[in-house]
């Protein structure tokens, strides 16, 4: 498989946000979002084989939380014996996907988190809402929202989507496109039963360091 980094850092981001965790990054995504923070991990990266990245795993792992994640990690086959592996020994396992990629696959333990593209994006148009039915409780859906338009979408989207009970909605403001306390007051003008999602690694580190 390929792989652009592992790292360990304080999760930044969903309902995990503040907790020590391992990630590691995937090399390959099928989207080009126009907020995209990662764009070095569209090629970036070192082949490794599953037994290596096992053994680097074996050797980091201090804390119980793992997070895949990408560019988009479902284009690796690789992503699901490596998530099993995980869960096997005794981790939670978290997996960051974009929402263009089939989900029903993905080990029924590991936990969900996955992007449903707004309009700003550019994207919007690759999410695939057969996916729907398989985001279970614990699992978590996240829109990250530009502007007003995409704030009204998403609100939309959700009032005529019913997610399960115990599904997470996390709506993230764009960084420096849409101002945080601007979606807050429209989340409670609305009544939204949804989570603010900051981007808490940006704030603890900064907007360019990498591995964090």
């Amino acid at each position: 498989m390929k792989v652009c980094e592992i790292f360990t850092s304080i999760q930044g981001e969903s309902s995990y946000a503040g907790k020590p965790c391992h990630f590691i990054r995937l090399t390959g995504c099928n989207l080009r979002c126009r907020y995209c923070d990662t764009t070095y991990s569209y090629t970036e990266g070192f082949d490794i084989d599953l037994k290596t990245l096992v053994s680097e795993i074996q050797r980091l792992a201090r804390y119980r939380l793992f997070m895949i994640t990408g560019g988009e990690p479902l284009l690796q086959e690789e992503t699901f014996e490596l998530s099993a592996w995980l869960m096997k020994q005794g981790f939670k396992v978290l997996i960051e996907t974009n929402g263009s990629q089939p989900i029903k696959t993905i080990q029924k333990h590991a936990t969900i988190i996955m992007d449903i593209k707004t309009p700003g994006s550019g994207m919007a148009e690759f999410n695939d809402l057969t996916n729907i039915p398989y985001i279970k409780a614990g699992d978590e859906v996240k829109f990250v929202l530009t502007d007003g338009d995409d704030y009204i979408w998403a609100r939309d989207f959700i009032r005529q989507h019913k997610f399960k009970e115990g599904v997470e909605v996390l709506f993230s403001p764009a960084h420096k496109m849409l101002d945080p306390q601007k979606l807050s007051q429209w989340i409670l003008r609305d009544g939204l039963d949804v989570r603010l999602n900051l981007q808490l690694h940006k704030i603890i580190f900064g907007e360019t360091m990498r591995g964090v």
